[in-house]
């Protein structure tokens, strides 16, 4: 009888062991599904702003609206997270390519510049993103309870921080890290093919913008892409991001190539035939091109300074076909065929 009940008792003990290894093994199992199933937790991220100003941002962010950066949700693939975008997103070519029913899909609240505060607050962001422009439109949205984020990258590094910064909120990190690989192999081309020229044989360059006489200057994108791909900007020693200069001062640098901003209101055939510029070595070598109307705060700098390279460096790329190039970059960074978007001017 003894032996039965002792008996008795270790079938118990296995049997309520068996329970609790059970439970552990669940447990285990729930766990370590919790982790596959939610990769990124929810954190609160202080973030220094273009204009200075301290951000406190709860990542990932689901509920964004793009004043500015908008080229990036394609390249993040992040249209989950836009719940509105500026008004002229619908107007870019690259937008339209990448999701043909963007006016329909995100809706608008403004711009940048005439911010629409009841439909900016209708769709209830945690995040807007937008630009340094317009200081007063930032504290009004800050007023109404909004957290807003202002960016103006003046450099290729600060484009880089930019993008960085969105792969960081929106839980894109690897991504974006691709991105920036896809731009550094266009870059790297660059570099390799512009590297050798001898510093006699470099190439003055300037950047015109909304007025034939206004100047990147050596602050900026633009200034650095001229150095990028190995040209000289005459107007780098002034500290500014672009200003207005005298048409003497333009004659007296005589630069060997212009480029104009592709939003410009006049053409490369304008400024050729325009008397005043006819002294000037590119106007009298008929190297005057106008670039397409993209964004330089995009990833799609990289093909545009490709594009620059060439007209710059012509002997130097004979063999490099451009347009194919920025076919593999929009495939692979935006999943667009280049041929949907506005190529090249010239």
């Amino acid at each position: 009888m003894d032996q039965e009940l002792g008996t008795g008792n270790q079938i118990l003990r296995n049997r309520k062991a068996t329970r609790i290894l059970s439970l552990w093994i669940l447990g285990a199992v729930f766990l370590q599904c919790m982790i596959v199933v939610s990769p990124s937790y929810a954190e609160i991220l202080l973030y220094k702003d273009k204009l200075g100003r301290e951000v406190s941002i709860q990542t990932p962010v689901n509920r964004a609206v793009f004043f500015e950066t908008y080229e990036l949700i394609p390249a993040l693939d992040i249209w989950d997270k836009a719940v509105g975008i500026s008004r002229y997103a619908y107007s870019n070519d690259l937008m339209k390519a990448a999701k043909p029913d963007i006016k329909k899909s995100i809706p608008s609240a403004g711009s940048g510049f005439d911010v629409n505060m009841e439909a900016l607050l209708k769709l209830n962001p945690e995040l807007v993103i937008t630009w340094t422009s317009n200081p007063q439109n930032i504290r009004f949205m800050e007023k109404k309870g909004l957290s807003v984020y202002a960016i103006y990258p003046e450099g290729l590094d600060e484009l880089y921080e930019v993008m960085r910064f969105h792969g960081k909120i929106f839980d894109r990190e690897k991504r974006v890290q691709a991105v920036i690989a896809e731009m550094n192999r266009i870059f790297g081309m660059i570099r390799k093919r512009v590297s050798a020229i001898p510093a006699l044989e470099r190439r003055k360059v300037i950047w015109i913008s909304s007025r034939p006489t206004s100047v990147a200057c050596g602050i900026g994108v633009n200034n650095d892409v001229i150095a990028l791909i190995n040209g000289i900007n005459p107007a780098r020693g002034i500290r500014e991001r672009s200003t207005d200069v005298s048409m003497e001062q333009i004659i007296a640098w005589n630069p060997d190539v212009i480029f104009i901003w592709g939003s410009a209101k006049y053409t490369a055939q304008e400024i050729m035939d325009n008397a005043q510029w006819r002294f000037v070595k590119a106007v009298k070598d008929r190297r005057v091109f106008k670039a397409p109307e993209w964004s330089t705060w995009s990833p799609r700098l990289a093909p545009i300074a490709l594009w620059m390279a060439a007209r710059t460096y012509p002997e130097q790329f004979q063999d490099v076909q451009i347009e194919k190039e920025a076919g593999i970059f929009y495939r692979s960074v935006f999943g667009v065929e280049f041929n949907k978007v506005k190529g090249f001017a010239d």
